[in-house]
């Protein structure tokens, strides 16, 4: 048996295929734990959609900004974006299907050591804070799907509720929690998350940081997540970023967590899109 860590697929589904040959996965032997972003910006977000559900029982994954964007354009929460390539999953016969499955998703998975997530965590949360932030905004997205997500794209940059929309609809924990573990990659001075940063880690403004140079999660514990293509592939003893770009014409990465071992397979052609 093996468990393998599948960085940002975003729709790049030949690149996956290609990469499942090389790990020889086999369903109900071995099992794949996904970042989150299985869809948008690649060309089959559907064919990838599709093939994680039907191995749903081998599959563990968490939600990433694109899964929630893809579920907000099926609420009619946001419009289409210039970029999004997720019109056919969108009218595929089986969409409501697939996006009850995607809408059920946690947030946050721990296991064994590991903290999947498709972000980060912020300075000074602490392991219960993590827990209690993950179930929170899973519930509020299972209770109500389209007020939750109004609520999420509804946001200040500085990802925090409203006051109007903490009374109003009791979401602030979950909303906080849902945008800082999709969306964190730098931190200023006091903890808190700089969004609209997505540069490389040499261009972090001056008095901020990376989230995980700060992270507060007890000794033992590796962090596993995506979402900073400029980042890259990243290791350390705390933390490991698996979004090695795929759609931006970079590679897609495995992670064994068995032993460390890595397969990065190169993006196929017609998979990325140009930056």
């Amino acid at each position: 048996m093996a468990t393998w860590v599948v960085g940002d697929v975003q729709g790049c589904f030949s690149t996956f295929q290609a990469l499942l040959d090389r790990l020889e996965f086999r369903p109900g032997r071995d099992r794949l734990w996904f970042v989150g972003d299985l869809v948008n910006r690649g060309p089959d977000s559907l064919g990838m959609l599709r093939w994680v559900y039907r191995h749903r029982e081998s599959v563990v994954g968490v939600l990433g900004n694109h899964d929630l964007h893809l579920l907000a354009q099926r609420e009619g929460v946001i419009p289409a974006r210039p970029r999004d390539t997720l019109a056919p999953v969108l009218e595929a016969p089986d969409v409501e299907e697939l996006c009850d499955w995607v809408a059920e998703l946690p947030f946050v998975h721990l296991e064994d050591g590991y903290l999947l997530v498709h972000a980060g965590v912020p300075p000074g949360w602490s392991l219960p804070k993590v827990v209690s932030g993950g179930t929170a905004a899973r519930h509020a997205l299972m209770r109500d799907r389209a007020g939750f997500l109004r609520a999420l794209y509804s946001l200040r940059g500085d990802g925090r509720a409203g006051a109007g929309q903490r009374s109003a609809n009791g979401f602030s924990e979950a909303v906080t929690a849902a945008s800082v573990f999709t969306r964190i990659r730098i931190v200023d001075g006091a903890g808190q998350p700089a969004f609209d940063f997505d540069g490389t880690p040499e261009n972090v403004p001056p008095g901020h940081r990376p989230w995980f140079e700060g992270a507060s999660l007890p000794d033992g514990f590796t962090v596993l997540f995506g979402h900073w293509a400029a980042l890259g592939l990243l290791v350390s003893a705390r933390a490991v970023c698996l979004d090695s770009g795929c759609v931006w014409n970079g590679s897609l990465t495995a992670l064994r967590l068995e032993d460390g071992e890595f397969r990065i397979q190169p993006a196929a052609a017609g998979d990325g899109q140009p930056l």
